[in-house]
């Protein structure tokens, strides 16, 4: 289990934007992974309403179960490690195991016997350290439809707002308001 501060900045890209990048850093087929994520929240949805979200991704060897709320600056991710069968039964209606999320959750005043899973959404990634930050270049799936989307996660706010900022203006790329999977999943599912 681990608690991480995640500052991260986003923008959504054109096809061509994406294309154009891919080809700028060299990425390569077997540069990418495909990731799912499992969305839960409450009928009444109580974690969107406190700005939080709750996911379960699979990875190649095993799923995370991770809650996001959040901090002055960036999300707190409380992360647990899931079995495969943990993950069956919690989509099948089971509860959330004990644990930190489940800890958080009581924190929130959300019951986690309450939670239901109400989507998901499939992210092809590939990821490129870039100037003491990491770039992620994803396509992501969801609600028949798909966009493309370029992340810079940092460990510094200031310095990498700057080099975000000027990476995308050298690149003639508009800065352009992009809300996290999660809402545009809900956008797009629930309008």
């Amino acid at each position: 289990m681990s608690k991480d501060l995640e500052i991260e900045f986003k923008n959504m890209l054109t096809e061509e934007e994406y294309t154009t990048l891919i080809e700028e850093f060299r990425l390569k087929e077997d540069d990418f992974f495909t990731q799912t994520n499992y969305y839960l929240d409450t009928a009444d949805f109580q974690l969107k309403d406190k700005l939080a979200a709750l996911r379960i991704r699979k990875r190649e060897l095993y799923y995370e179960l991770t809650l996001k709320t959040p901090e002055q600056v960036g999300l707190l991710e409380t992360t647990q490690i899931l079995a495969e069968e943990q993950v069956t039964a919690i989509l099948d209606g089971a509860n959330i195991p004990v644990g930190q999320v489940r800890d958080m959750l009581q924190t929130l005043g959300v019951k986690h016997q309450d939670l239901i899973m109400f989507g998901s959404l499939t992210t092809t990634r590939a990821e490129k350290d870039y100037k003491n930050g990491l770039l992620v270049f994803d396509k992501s799936f969801y609600s028949n439809t798909h966009d493309f989307e370029l992340e810079y996660e940092v460990p510094d706010f200031d310095k990498g707002k700057v080099i975000f900022e000027q990476f995308l203006e050298e690149r003639d790329i508009p800065k352009r308001p992009t809300m996290n999977k999660i809402l545009r999943f809900y956008e797009a599912v629930y309008k």
